[in-house]
C-alpha cells in the first residue's frame, strides 16, 4: 500500500469519497482544459487520472471496511471522540478530493496499455549524450563511478537495485523545483515553466518506488543503507544545484541513462527466467493504465524504463537550455498550438 494511503488515512479518504460533488467533472474540465471534459476516464474524482486509478483508490477504501467496522463498534461502546469528529467536520473542501499522481505520458490515459504497446515505444534504450564541456565529463565520470558500488553490492538483485535507484532518482526533481521556487519568489518573476515539470518528475520517481515496494521487500539493513545513500545524495545534489544547475541537470541526465540500462538488464533477467514474471501490482496497473488481465512485472519494468528515458532527455535538454541562456519554456511555446495564456 502506498505510504500516502496508510490505514490511518483511509477513514478520512472514505469520508472524502462520500462527500464528492456530482459536478466534479465540470470543475476538472475548467482546470485542465476542454480535452478532459470529453475524456470518459476523468469523472468520479474530478481530477486528471485513469479509471483504474480511481478503482485502485476505491479498493483501498473497501479494504479498510473491517477495521472501520471495529472502530465504529468501539465508538458505540466508548462514545465518539470529540477531537476526531471536529477534525472530520472541519475538513476543508480541497482535501476531500483524493489526488492520484499523473503518469508521465499524457497518452497513458487514452487507452489500456498492453505489452505490445510498451515494447513499441521508441525510447532510445542505448541513447547517450557525449560530453562536450569539462563539467559534463566530470558529471559522467561521477555517475559511472557511483554505479560501481551498486553493481558490487546488489549484483543481480534487480528488485532491490530498483528500490535504491528510485530512492535516489526522486531527489533531483524535488530539489530543483524547491530551489527554482525560492529563486522565483526572490526575483518576483515567473520561473519559465520548469517547476511543474520538475515536481512531476519527482512524483513519478516516487511512484516507481511505491511500485517496487509492492514487489520486493528490502530487509532492515538494506533500508538503512538506502536511507544513508539518499541522505548523502540529497546534501551533495542540493549544493551542486545551487552552485551549477546546468551541471546538476547533466548529472541527472547521465543518471537516467544508467537507469535505462539497469532496467534493460532487468528485462533481460526476466526474459531469461532468472526473475519470476509475476503479476503486476495493482498500484502499477492503476498508474500506467495497464491491462489488468495480462499485466506482469515485465510490463511494469517496460513502463518504468520508458519514464526514465523521458527524464533522461528532459534533464539533458534543461542543461542545454541553461547553457544557451534560453531557460524560459514559454518563449518556445509561443510557436506551439498549446501555448499558455499566462506565464507563471
Amino acid at each position: 500500500m502506498p505510504a500516502a494511503l496508510t490505514s490511518s488515512s483511509l477513514p478520512l479518504l472514505r469520508s472524502a469519497v462520500g462527500s464528492l460533488h456530482p459536478t466534479s467533472a465540470v470543475a476538472s474540465a475548467a482546470i485542465y482544459g476542454s480535452r478532459l471534459a470529453t475524456n470518459s476516464q476523468t469523472r468520479s474524482f474530478g481530477i486528471k487520472t485513469t479509471l483504474k486509478a480511481q478503482e485502485y483508490i476505491s479498493k483501498l477504501v473497501k479494504k479498510d471496511k473491517t477495521q472501520s467496522k471495529e472502530a465504529e463498534d468501539d465508538m458505540q461502546i466508548k462514545g465518539p471522540s470529540p477531537v476526531k469528529d471536529r477534525i472530520l467536520n472541519e475538513m476543508p473542501p480541497e482535501l476531500r478530493t483524493p489526488i492520484f499522481p499523473e503518469p508521465m505520458r499524457p497518452d497513458t490515459m487514452d487507452h489500456t496499455w498492453k505489452t505490445s504497446d510498451l515494447e513499441s515505444l521508441d525510447i532510445g534504450a542505448t541513447k547517450h549524450r557525449i560530453p562536450d564541456l569539462i563539467s559534463d565529463k566530470i558529471a559522467l565520470w561521477a555517475v559511472k563511478n557511483a554505479r560501481k558500488p551498486t553493481d558490487i553490492f546488489f549484483r543481480n538483485k534487480y528488485l532491490h537495485r530498483s528500490v535504491m535507484l528510485e530512492v535516489v532518482a526522486a531527489v533531483p526533481g524535488m530539489v530543483g523545483a524547491l530551489i527554482r521556487h525560492i529563486k522565483s519568489l526572490q526575483g518576483m518573476r515567473h520561473d519559465g515553466g520548469w517547476i511543474g515539470h520538475l515536481l512531476h518528475e519527482a512524483e513519478n520517481e516516487r511512484m516507481h518506488l511505491m511500485t517496487w515496494m509492492e514487489v520486493g521487500k528490502p530487509v532492515l539493513w538494506e533500508r538503512a543503507l538506502i536511507a544513508t545513500v539518499q541522505t548523502g545524495f540529497f546534501a551533495v545534489f542540493s549544493l551542486l544545484y545551487m552552485v551549477s544547475p546546468r551541471t546538476a541537470h547533466r548529472v541527472v541526465g547521465y543518471l537516467e541513462e544508467e537507469a535505462v540500462t539497469s532496467y534493460t538488464h532487468f528485462i533481460n533477467e526476466i526474459d531469461a527466467g532468472r526473475i519470476e514474471n509475476v503479476k503486476a501490482p495493482e498500484i502499477a496497473i492503476a498508474y500506467w493504465n495497464l491491462d489488468p488481465e495480462t499485466a506482469t512485472l515485465r510490463d511494469v519494468v517496460l513502463a518504468v524504463r520508458a519514464d526514465e528515458a523521458l527524464h533522461r532527455d528532459t534533464n539533458h535538454h534543461f542543461s542545454d537550455r541553461i547553457l544557451a541562456k534560453r531557460e524560459s519554456l514559454f518563449e518556445d511555446m509561443e510557436h506551439l498550438e498549446n501555448k499558455p495564456h499566462i506565464r507563471y
